[in-house]
């Protein structure tokens, strides 16, 4: 990591003894990285690390920096070995420390300058459930290497101050992307420059034997490419507007921000249905991930199209500029996740809105989605008594819930909430300046000049506030503290309504509630009897205070049978609609734990899904927001 000598400054002193410090240059660790066993899920590493007679503590990573929790995959590394001498193969004593099972003490004998360790990784299957770098990575064709899950690092140092040299040897014919700097490549294995331990881990690997390099802003600097690996040949061709789309997005997001933060940038796409579906965040690159045809269906196209301007967004909002309680020196300290309605709502609403700019999305599948995201927040009760504040604050819990009682409990809410807020926050600016000014001028600010490498430049809640205050004077304090604590009811759609536009529900599904509907191979029912079903009936949630929960069916139940006849999606749909004409109560046959019973619903109101609306009484400052700049 690249950072300004102030924060370095502040690091060092917060983190670092001074008497070590003093003791001598940090050390260099040699790490060597066989990935030719990728496709049996593999990976096998070995480090050279310096030491001194002594107890050794060495850290497995424990917080990644963009997953918000500690989420380091320690579970997953096997074959742990520690030699003193790679001649005699002396193997040394270790023990995991009780209090923290990512630190691992080594003894180390009289007379040795370093050790050697070998380790395992074990990459997921495709039905582990866990995310992020702990998640599905690699299949036959394909995998993306997270140097987080195969390196220990010695306790006394910072990230930025450890430097490590890594090499890589891949499958035969492998060919692969990353933003690490090569130093040299023979074959199969490639010799990377010696970094930072910061860089290496904020720098993944992708690899394949289908990969495509498309330049998306040829002869500008600083240079942008994507990296796509896939399963298959025929999912690395999309029709030609879809590089003409992302060549966009480029473009406009270096016009929003009017700088940028990295040498060069690397989008990182996975295209494979047997890999862990996310998104996460570099500094010069993120690791995204979707399924196999996302570039050649048009529908799935359109659903994940908000992928990677979200994470490229994360460039400049949480890698350059970040809550200072997010910024630590290791991978150790507890990262403090209670300014991510900033961190992760900011970048919500500038992806979507980037999305729409670039013409990724078209406006009307822009106003689809958000009054999908606002409608789904409109049937949240669990908004009645956990706020917005405390889904930032519980992050570390609520990445890893169930899907069922997910609308009770709540979910990571600060994206959907915090775009709908930051909506909010761009009505009030066009309002009180007259049209001239908007959240894109908060983007330069904050964000913008002027150009730098990889940079930390940290911010508080007061940052936030201070920096509003300049683009339009207002209580920006009380409109936050107002919409952390609010309990509802309903989702804040002052951001909507202040723009022109409000949500109505129809019995018309939109084209992005079809899209999501399909991917999920799920029924959203939740504005009508408030249920969402799975395609083989079994109820993913229930929305309480609505028609289902009322009559008592709860997740995990699974339908059997809409008005006697053996349930499917589309038998359920025909019930909802035909139910308005009829005074006969919706009857579902339920199973629950070996135990069937019959419940009654009496609803007549057929489907009902959102849509947004022109409100004529008010300008139309939402098309304005979307439109190309």
């Amino acid at each position: 990591m690249r950072t300004s000598p102030l924060v370095i400054v502040l690091i060092l002193l917060i983190t670092c003894p001074l008497a070590l410090c003093a003791a001598g240059a940090a050390p260099h660790i040699d790490l060597v990285l066989d990935a030719s066993d990728a496709p049996r899920k593999i990976f096998h590493a070995q480090l050279t690390i310096p030491a001194t007679p002594g107890t050794l503590t060495l850290y497995y990573p424990k917080w990644i920096p963009g997953e918000h929790a500690p989420s380091g995959p320690a579970i997953d590394m096997a074959g742990l070995k520690f030699t003193a001498n790679s001649q005699t193969g002396q193997f040394l004593k270790w023990r995991r420390d009780l209090a923290d099972n990512w630190t691992i003490h080594v003894e180390v004998p009289a007379g040795v300058q370093e050790i050697h360790a070998s380790l395992d990784y074990l990459s997921p299957g495709e039905s582990d459930q866990s995310l992020f770098s702990a998640g599905a990575s690699a299949t036959q064709k394909m995998t993306v290497i997270s140097w987080n899950q195969v390196l220990l690092y010695p306790k006394g140092w910072t990230a930025d101050q450890l430097t490590y040299s890594a090499s890589l040897r891949l499958p035969p014919g492998w060919k692969f992307g990353t933003p690490l700097p090569v130093a040299s490549k023979s074959g199969d294995e490639i010799h990377f420059q010696p970094v930072s331990l910061y860089t290496l881990v904020d720098s993944p690997v992708i690899s394949g034997e289908y990969l495509k390099v498309v330049p998306l802003n040829k002869g500008v600097e600083p240079p942008v490419e994507m990296d796509v690996a896939a399963d298959s040949e025929i999912a690395l061709n999309p029709p030609q507007e879809v590089w003409d789309n992302y060549t966009n997005l480029v473009k406009q997001a270096i016009t929003l921000f009017g700088a940028t933060h990295y040498r060069d940038y690397h989008f990182l796409f996975s295209l494979s249905d047997h890999v862990a579906h996310f998104g996460l965040e570099h500094h010069e690159s993120n690791d995204s991930r979707s399924e196999e045809r996302t570039f050649i269906d048009p529908e799935i196209r359109a659903l994940h199209a908000g992928l990677l301007p979200h994470e490229y967004v994360h460039s400049w909002n949480g890698k350059y500029r970040r809550p200072a309680n997010l910024t630590t020196s290791d991978y150790q300290q507890t990262m403090q996740d209670d300014l991510l309605w900033v961190y992760e709502g900011v970048t919500e609403y500038l992806g979507d809105m980037l999305t729409a700019r670039s013409g990724l999305w078209t406006p009307q599948q822009y106003r689809e989605e958000l009054a999908r995201t606002a409608a789904m927040l409109d049937h949240r009760p669990g908004r009645t008594w956990r706020n917005l504040q405390d889904t930032s604050d519980a992050a570390a819990l609520l990445y890893y819930t169930p899907k069922e009682w997910d609308s009770w409990r709540r979910d990571v809410d600060y994206y959907d909430e915090g775009e709908l807020d930051w909506l909010w926050v761009d009505s009030i600016i066009r309002q009180r300046t007259g049209g001239k000014k908007s959240m894109d001028d908060f983007c330069k600010l904050f964000h913008g000049a002027p150009s730098t490498p990889p940079t930390v430049k940290t911010y508080t809640f007061d940052d936030v506030v201070n920096t509003l205050n300049q683009i339009a004077p207002y209580d920006w304090r009380g409109f936050w503290n107002d919409r952390l604590s609010s309990h509802g009811p309903g989702a804040p759609m002052g951001g909507i309504e202040g723009t022109g536009w409000k949500v109505v529900y129809d019995e018309s599904r939109s084209e992005m509630m079809r899209a999501w509907e399909d991917d999920h191979r799920t029924l959203n029912a939740a504005f009508s009897v408030g249920l969402l079903v799975k395609e083989n009936g079994e109820i993913e949630d229930t929305i309480e205070g609505m028609d289902a929960a009322h009559a008592g069916i709860g997740p995990g139940m699974k339908i059997l049978a809409v008005n006697g006849r053996r349930f499917t999606l589309q038998v359920f749909r025909d019930a909802l609609s035909l139910g308005k004409s009829t005074s006969q109560p919706l009857q579902l046959l339920v199973e629950n734990t070996d135990y069937f019973r019959t419940f009654l619903l009496d609803y007549h109101g057929g489907e009902k899904y959102p849509h947004l609306v022109r409100d004529e009484t008010k300008p139309d400052a939402l098309s304005d927001i979307i439109r190309a700049r």
